[in-house]
């Protein structure tokens, strides 16, 4: 096996195994800046060995082994931060002296314990989801900080910040208990969902998405609604992710290129996925309260229960749209209400929506917003105009298969006007 071999099967191990192996470490030296380091350690280590001594059987076990041995010689060489994992340690035996805990047999994952970890009200908001995309995710800071639209510089600030602020207050790493579980859960949601968004359209690269990134958040979505079964935002977001996954193996052509929900084949998309995404949003809309992730589970259901575009329920959608508007209103739910009300009333109507929000400071370098004004402009054949909104998208548009699209539509848009040019002079 040459070293590029080599540095893909690492690659794809790491990627799967990242996240468990960083908790398996944290939950063992309660300690996070000691278990990024070990962890790159081993990488480091597997980069040397298994070129000669080939992949293990087992590469996620030898990189925890190795990782392991890794802390115990920092440990040894570092007597402060021997006495740092120390200190904490006992903290949380202090803390929570032989409590039992009913999660921690619901919730074996040690993922898990990091997540709500980082979910701690402790935390800053935008720290706890930053810190979490970057260690449980595996995102670059960069990665992170094109998800929650921010410049890297203020994405890597709250991830140092956030680490600062666990190692400070000696936050045990520990799931909650009962009574914390309302606080919590919230975060640890928006946290599992920010992931599954990266990964179904990720913000930079030359694919469309990520599947592995889709595939460790519904992973987590499922480990928390086999432990959280009472709790419908809960079943709603796992839907929600079921439901938009389902359509992937539709969303591009042979080509990589993109392929929008209307005109996708929709024998394409995962039925099984479709069915139990279906059936958790009855769960979610069942249980006394309707919260943000249950209503767009509700709007992913109707578009993927319809046969077409045509035949879309788009006045149920708008009201879903409005009802999403007073539960967490924002600039990127006003943009998807314009676009279904343009679907219910056509164009014009959906213009005007869209140009309510032309000061919305979020959708500056957003590039679904200028695409989706382009192509009501499009329509309502003022093609000058819609050519410069594509550009302006393509000018912010992150990935390859976007920019490709985009170019498509910009040649579409000159193409009519050429035509129309020729029919004016003759």
């Amino acid at each position: 096996m040459n070293d590029s071999e080599v540095r893909r099967a690492l690659d794809s191990v790491f990627r799967a195994e990242r996240s468990i192996l960083l908790a398996s470490l944290v939950q063992r030296y309660r300690d996070l800046d000691l278990a990024e380091e070990v962890a790159s350690d081993a990488i480091e280590s597997a980069l040397k060995h298994w070129p000669v001594d080939g992949v293990p059987v087992r590469p996620g076990a030898w990189l925890l082994t190795t990782a392991r041995r890794k802390a115990v010689d920092r440990l040894r060489r570092d007597q402060s931060l021997a006495a740092k994992v120390g200190v904490l340690q006992a903290d949380t035996d202090r803390s929570e002296p032989n409590r039992p805990n009913p999660l921690d047999d619901a919730l074996p994952d040690d993922r898990l314990q990091l997540f709500f970890t980082c979910a701690h009200p402790a935390l800053a908001a935008g720290d706890r989801l930053a810190l979490t995309l970057r260690c449980l995710a595996g995102l670059t800071t960069g990665e992170v900080a094109r998800a929650l639209l921010i410049p890297p510089a203020t994405a890597a600030q709250r991830i140092v910040r956030a680490k600062n602020k666990i190692r400070a207050a000696r936050i045990p790493f520990r799931l909650p208990g009962p009574d914390e579980l309302a606080d919590r859960v919230p975060m640890v949601l928006e946290v599992v969902y920010s992931i599954f968004t990266e990964g179904y359209s990720a913000t930079s690269g030359e694919s469309i998405g990520r599947i592995d990134l889709t595939a460790e958040a519904l992973g987590m979505g499922r480990l928390l609604h086999t432990a959280l079964p009472t709790e419908p935002e809960v079943a709603g977001l796992l839907a929600l992710m079921l439901l938009v996954e389902a359509r992937r193996d539709a969303r591009t052509g042979p080509d990589g290129d993109i392929v929008l929900l209307a005109d996708q084949d929709r024998r394409l998309w995962n039925t099984a996925f479709i069915a139990d995404g279906t059936r958790l949003v009855v769960e979610a809309l069942g249980g006394g309260r309707t919260g943000p992730y249950a209503v767009q589970a509700s709007i992913a259901a109707l578009h993927d229960e319809s046969p077409d575009s045509d035949s879309t329920d788009w006045p149920q959608i708008v009201a879903l749209y409005d009802v999403l508007m007073t539960l967490t209103p924002s600039a990127i739910v006003a943009l998807n209400r314009a676009v279904a009300v343009a679907m219910r009333d056509g164009p014009g109507p959906g213009l005007r929506e869209l140009d309510r929000l032309a000061d919305e400071p979020s959708l500056r370098r957003y590039h679904p917003y200028p695409m989706a004004r382009a192509d009501l402009l499009q329509q309502l054949d003022r093609f000058e105009e819609a050519a410069v909104d594509y550009r302006r998208a393509l000018d912010v548009a992150r990935t390859a298969p976007e920019k490709r699209l985009l170019r498509r539509r910009l040649e579409e848009v000159n193409t009519r006007l050429g035509q129309a040019d020729r029919t004016t002079s003759a």
